[in-house]
């Protein structure tokens, strides 16, 4: 355990510049010259490193694309092998004379013995680990490296073996890896194995600088008050100088060094400084910290820590109604809107910069504040954390422990309590990050889903104290002592069997899809904050083509039937889709149907909650994204193409929403906004038939109390003599539209596709595409074969309104579109002209 020394003398001062010299530790990162080979075969294969088992056997033409086909099924071998990765590496002489030699393992997964020169430094058993080991009596100019994996499923069994009951959920609970390798209802089984992060060797002489937390004191608007504290390493005990810069500033103490590993505290203090905000509310503004240690003039060590002034509570006190669940930034109460998160591949490897960058840009477009970083999966990257920092994303992180019950042997517990210290660790100067979560489901599943039953008292009460040990002690401690964020038990805090799911805490709302309820169940069962609900649909026709390996969609297949991991998923699909769509015609009429189903479902729930505000002050949807082309709940597939769902989550989540409710022939028109200012205006209110005419108008001015929902209007339609089979309200205020039918989409008596102008011009990185209709045109979709984004899909087409969409694309050539609308399915006569028209700058 690291001691803690605190010193609190500093002082202050202008940077002055001087020459120093630097004698800061060597690192060398040993990614280069690695094979690998089965453990009872002889021949070696060239590996990459960071990397696993699954794609170095892709990449040396092994076995076949796991992704495709139904390919899954023929590669589960890999996962019951055992597999040995070498390399060779040389340290310079200058290098090898420096007094201390550090191998740190980032991540090996999981159960390995690693070999140094023929001796063996370390047996990891935790892919969530950071496993430091001293290897300066072995090192030398030349040196090899063996790292033996043992198949997961050898140490699973001696563990089970030694409990005379059996825990939910299967095996992986005894592995301490991503779960959703394993299978999951959306995810393959693809349990991988190798060094999946760097491995490192830091050469360093008589002290070391470790880490740099950036922890904060008092923040107002006139002075931040933030603790720079210092873990150093030292073999000496002397006087040295810590120093923190930022923003021309410079902070010093004096420290006396001790030797060991001491923290030590450097407290500075910010004159009115730039708060971080999520992106929806101001900037998140990003302080650049440089920290060193200076013995005389020499440097030696030193961290850059990008650091965003902020304060983030989660508020979850008893109530008059139960328990509130909400989150306070900069001493605001925030709505947070948002999604679960996955892995983005089930090989982690595979996951590029580009990818992250892609997927966190969608995510501020989508108008999202919040993403919860799901416990089935793994800690993030860094670049990860960095992004949503930069971008303005809160962060509700979960421990990685998913929908099962663990087991409470000393060593499991050792080495949780390892992997929490490590993580919390090296996440904690992230401001993004709000919340820490112990679990997912799991004290759910313990008290709903029948895994008490058979058992007897003492087994119970030896398995539910054994997750109060991890849950209710070792995380809660670990985030107390290392970090100023919230802590949260376990996600949800009651499962929908329990009366208490409504008014405490938060909420998962599995009775729509799971349980068959209908979305119109969202606006009954609104919680004080809802973490997960969800519904499924097909990927994009580009995700489904690559599933098939053709050309053409075709939903029959048995590939496709392999990507879809739920066993009534299918089945749920069609019923949903037939209780609310018109019959299918074709196979592009029921992927289309799909997605427009899951759109309606999903965005009629985030409008529920967020009328709801303040009982309710949260809506994070399952899920963001795949880990591979699956049919799935995502709202942008694997390939990051959005689905329908998530072009509405987006209009959705607008800061200013204009949103109905209808109820007993009454409907009210609620106005929601999230800003931090009032807004007034007029609020324009009209009724028109599929051809334009308007049958009913009104307007009023309005004011939108900042962090505010309000009903700003209501109208009986029992009194109005419309046919509303034909009708559709439009709502506008201050630049915001929102359309409403008063029937369900199959009984909308849309008109036949009779004209439209349809044009596409050329402009900076992409096209610009022109709709005009005279007659309502429903969930347009435009498709096309062409790579690109379009920034807007799936969208309501007005009578004689013109609408332009952006299709962003790096290709110069005009694309060819083809369009789908709900007056196609709907229509008896599926013919329609030609509607293209194209013109080039």
């Amino acid at each position: 355990m690291i001691k803690k020394l605190l010193l609190f003398c500093f002082t202050i001062g202008l940077f002055s510049a001087c020459n120093l010299d630097e004698d800061i530790p060597d690192t060398q990162v040993l990614d280069s010259n690695w094979s690998f080979k089965s453990q009872h075969e002889t021949e070696w294969k060239s590996a990459t490193v960071p990397g696993n088992i699954f794609t170095d056997l892709l990449d040396n033409q092994l076995i076949e694309d796991p992704f495709i086909l139904n390919n899954e099924e023929q590669v589960q071998w890999v996962s019951d092998s055992s597999w040995v990765y070498q390399s060779s590496f040389f340290v310079d002489e200058k290098t090898l004379q420096r007094k201390h030699h550090q191998m740190i393992f980032e991540g090996l997964d999981t159960y390995a013995k690693v070999y140094l020169n023929d001796s063996l430094i370390l047996r990891a058993n935790n892919a969530f680990r950071t496993y430091p080991v001293e290897v300066q009596s072995i090192l030398k100019s030349v040196n090899q490296l063996r790292i033996e994996f043992e198949s997961t499923r050898i140490q699973e069994e001696k563990e089970k073996a030694k409990l005379d009951y059996e825990l939910p959920e299967g095996n992986r609970i005894f592995t301490r890896k991503a779960q959703f390798q394993y299978g999951w209802d959306w995810g393959p089984k693809l349990n991988t194995s190798g060094i999946w992060k760097d491995i490192l060797l830091k050469s360093w002489d008589d002290m070391e600088l470790e880490a740099v937390y950036i922890a904060q004191g008092m923040i107002t608007e006139t002075d931040a008050e933030l603790f720079v504290e210092a873990t150093i390493t030292s073999d000496v005990q002397k006087d040295i100088v810590l120093k923190a810069q930022t923003n021309d500033l410079s902070f010093e103490t004096t420290i006396q060094l001790n030797k060991g590993t001491y923290d030590y505290t450097l407290p500075i203090t910010l004159n009115k400084p730039k708060l971080w905000w999520p992106h929806n509310l101001g900037d998140p503004h990003l302080y650049e910290f440089s920290v060193q240690i200076l013995d005389g003039k020499i440097i030696k060590g030193k961290k850059d820590i990008r650091h965003g002034i902020r304060t983030v509570q989660l508020f979850a006190q008893q109530d008059s109604i139960g328990q509130e669940f909400y989150f306070k930034v900069n001493n605001v109460p925030v709505f947070m809107k948002g999604a679960n998160y996955i892995p983005q591949n089930s090989f982690q490897n595979k996951v590029t910069d580009q990818h992250y960058e892609n997927l966190l840009t969608d995510v501020v477009e989508s108008n999202m504040n919040m993403l919860r970083v799901w416990s089935g999966g793994i800690y993030e990257n860094h670049i990860f954390y960095n992004l949503c920092d930069e971008k303005g994303i809160l962060v509700w992180q979960d421990f990685m422990f998913a929908c099962a019950m663990y087991p409470g042997d000393e060593d499991f517990l050792n080495n949780v309590q390892q992997e929490a210290f490590d993580q919390v660790i090296r996440l904690r100067n992230h401001p993004s990050i709000a919340l820490w979560c112990g679990n997912n489901e799991n004290s759910e599943g313990w008290h709903r889903w029948g895994w008490q039953a058979g058992r007897s008292e003492s087994e119970k009460e030896e398995i539910w104290g054994n997750y109060l040990k991890v849950f209710d002690s070792i995380l809660p401690y670990t985030v107390d002592r290392l970090t100023d964020v919230n802590y949260w038990e376990s996600s949800p805090k009651y499962g929908r069997g329990n009366p208490k799911y409504k008014t405490e805490g938060d909420a998962h709302d599995w009775w729509v899809w799971h349980d068959a309820k209908p979305f119109e169940d969202f606006e009954k069962n609104v919680p004080r904050f809802m973490s997960e609900y969800g519904f499924q649909s097909y990927p994009s026709i580009e995700a489904i083509n690559q599933i098939n390996q053709l050309n053409t969609l075709n939903l029959q297949t048995d590939a496709l039937k392999s990507h879809q991991k739920h066993s009534r998923g299918f089945q749920l699909i069609d019923e949903y889709m037939k209780r609310d769509y018109p019959d299918a015609h074709s196979d592009l009429d029921y992927w289309y149907l799909s997605q427009l189903t899951q759109a309606k479902g999903i965005t009629l729930g985030i409008e529920a909650h967020r009328r709801a505000r303040p009982y309710n002050m949260g809506t994070l949807y399952w899920q963001l994204n795949d880990c591979w082309p699956v049919i799935s709940w995502s709202g942008i597939d694997h390939l990051g193409n959005w689905k329908a769902l998530q072009y509405q989550a987006k209009k959705s989540f607008e800061n200013l929403l204009i949103s109905f409710e209808l109820k007993d022939n009454q409907l009210k028109t609620y106005v929601v906004n999230d800003n931090l200012n009032s807004i007034s205006g007029p609020l324009f209110l009209k009724i028109l038939d599929f051809s334009g005419n308007e049958l009913w108008s009104t307007d009023k001015s309005i004011t939108a109390l900042e962090n505010t929902s309000s009903k700003a209007h209501e109208l009986s339609l029992k009194e109005m003599i419309i046919n509303l089979e034909e009708s559709v309200l439009v709502a506008s205020f201050e630049g915001v539209t929102s359309h409403f039918y008063f029937v369900k989409p199959k009984d909308l008596l849309l008109p036949d596709f009779e004209t439209s102008v349809f044009e596409i011009q050329s402009v900076s990185n992409g096209f610009n595409i022109t709709l005009e209709s005279p007659t309502l045109q429903k969930d347009v979709c435009l498709l096309t074969n062409t790579k690109g984004k379009l920034s807007d899909n799936f969208f309501d087409l007005l009578p004689n309104e013109k609408k332009v969409i952006f299709f962003q694309t790096d290709e110069k050539e005009i694309p060819k579109f083809d369009i789908r609308t709900l007056n196609d399915v709907i229509a008896i006569d599926h013919s329609k002209q030609e509607f293209f028209k194209t013109e080039s700058e």
